[in-house]
């Protein structure tokens, strides 16, 4: 463990709802929930205001609507999220090499590696002020001497605050905190230490190495015991090696259709493939996971003979994959991922060519079954553009109408609402328009009840920073959108 808190771990605040409410004037300082909007659909962000009401990430939308029913609720737009993403990595980049992503919100520092070891508070500060000049948003920084407790610290820190883990204060801040707040520790490792009377990271240290070890075995109880102790030598790594690349949807009604499973299979199996080049990467092994009517969920993998990044081939393959699981009952997720990455491609051409008309599977249609005709969807959330009133989004839509709201990210006031017929001509989608940061700034302030001051007392006082206290317990961080594409739902600012 590091004697000086040179490990810095950045947390974007409720990201992906800051960014809508800074987009949207009319949304700002009220609750605002993005995810899947189908019936199965997952909540990915909310907004403090509504946490407020009991709405969390990972939490299923229909228990999100019921909890916060006024909220505001949104699709993402990940093109945006991006963008911000990239502008405040960039950020990073300028302060050290060693960054390590660890999604679109968040990442680790290491401020050693960039000469900032002497003042990394000062350097904690300019970097949030910039975040904030460059995009309106705020974001939560905890600095410590080891990865394990930066993560902790920034936890403490929301929203909008800095904390210092100072040497000789580990102890003292991880002992009262619950077991889940380790990492490794999920629900099953954490029913299983309860049970013999542990529930805090203290009463894991007193337990002592021996028995832990004697309760989960040897790398996992040696490894649980260290870091309960505060030891972290874990580096920030910079380039952490992806071991596959997938990609999934959830439906919102189950498929029971045989040719529009396999007609998923291919779409997904494209899918896949485009961001496996994306990535400059090729793989081996491809693997199918299906998610029954009954929530069993099976996956089916079969190695090729060298690293692909055949469309044709990951396709067939996936469909010879598919073609052993029983769908009978119905499908509620299908998905296909590439794993024994390469950065190289090397085929068995002939080979591939010759086995094409041996068991070669059915061919598809280039659409799945018909399906009753729908409307145009227009999800709430996303941007369009009118020939006579300009940019807008969409609040709502329903029984033939679409409901926009005109407003600009730089508005000051919410913009005018109109309603228009779905299959409007003068209607039609747009890019996404930029943050203004100068208002975005003013946007998703609103704090959870009782935090006015940050999560600790004197934390998120715009540039102050506080020593750690124990008494606060870290956020569970679980992802996920609902996969599909939602069904129209309404958004209710």
């Amino acid at each position: 463990m590091r004697s000086a808190p040179t490990i810095l771990h950045l947390d974007m605040d409720a990201f992906f709802a800051a960014v809508e409410q800074a987009s949207k004037p009319s949304l700002r300082g009220k609750p605002v929930v993005v995810g899947g909007l189908g019936p199965r659909g997952v909540v990915s962000t909310a907004s403090y205001e509504a946490r407020v009401h009991g709405v969390h990430s990972a939490m299923a939308m229909a228990h999100a609507r019921r909890l916060s029913p006024n909220a505001a609720y949104l699709v993402p737009r990940f093109g945006i999220y991006r963008q911000i993403s990239e502008a405040v990595m960039a950020l990073l980049h300028e302060v050290s090499p060693l960054i390590e992503p660890l999604s679109l919100d968040e990442a680790f520092v290491d401020l050693e590696a960039g000469g900032h070891g002497a003042d990394p508070r000062a350097v904690a500060r300019r970097l949030r002020a910039e975040i904030r000049a460059s995009t309106g948003l705020t974001a939560s920084v905890g600095l410590a001497g080891s990865k394990l407790l930066a993560k902790i610290a920034s936890e403490q820190a929301k929203p909008d605050g800095l904390v210092v883990v100072e040497p000789g204060t580990e102890r003292a801040l991880l002992e009262p905190m619950p077991v889940r707040t380790l990492p490794g520790v999920g629900p099953a490792t954490a029913e299983h230490l309860r049970r013999v009377g542990i529930t805090t990271v203290g009463e894991i240290v007193h337990a002592g190495e021996p028995e832990l070890v004697r309760l989960l075995g040897k790398a996992h109880g040696t490894g649980l015991h260290s870091m309960a102790a505060g030891l972290d030598n874990r580096p920030v790594v910079a380039d952490r090696d992806v071991k596959s690349i997938s990609v999934e949807d959830t439906f919102d009604a189950d498929l029971t259709d045989r040719a529009h499973v396999r007609y998923e299979i291919d779409r997904l199996a494209e899918r896949c493939v485009q961001r496996l080049r994306g990535a400059g990467r090729s793989g081996r092994t491809v693997v199918v996971k299906v998610r029954r009517y009954d929530f069993s969920t099976l996956t089916r993998s079969e190695t090729l003979r060298a690293p692909t990044d055949d469309p044709g081939l990951v396709r067939e393959t996936a469909r010879r994959l598919m073609e052993a699981v029983d769908t009978t009952g119905g499908v509620r997720l299908l998905g296909v991922g590439v794993a024994g990455l390469a950065d190289f491609t090397q085929e068995d051409l002939f080979a591939h060519a010759a086995g094409e008309g041996e068991n070669a599977p059915e061919e598809l249609p280039s659409a799945p079954p018909p399906a009753p005709e729908r409307a145009r969807l227009w999800w709430p959330g996303q941007d369009v553009e009118h020939e006579t009133y300009g940019s807008g989004w969409v609040q709502g839509s329903g029984v033939g109408r679409v409901t926009v709201r005109f407003e600009v990210p730089s508005d000051t006031v919410p913009g005018r609402v109109r309603t228009f017929a779905v299959d409007d001509p003068a209607l039609a989608h747009r890019d996404p328009l930029p943050l203004d940061p100068g208002e975005a700034a003013g946007a998703g302030r609103g704090k959870e009840e009782g935090a006015g001051q940050g999560e600790e007392e004197g934390v998120g006082q715009g540039e102050e920073d506080a020593q750690s206290s124990p008494a606060s317990r870290p956020k569970s961080r679980s992802g996920g959108g609902g996969g599909s594409e939602p069904d129209v739902g309404t958004s209710i600012p």
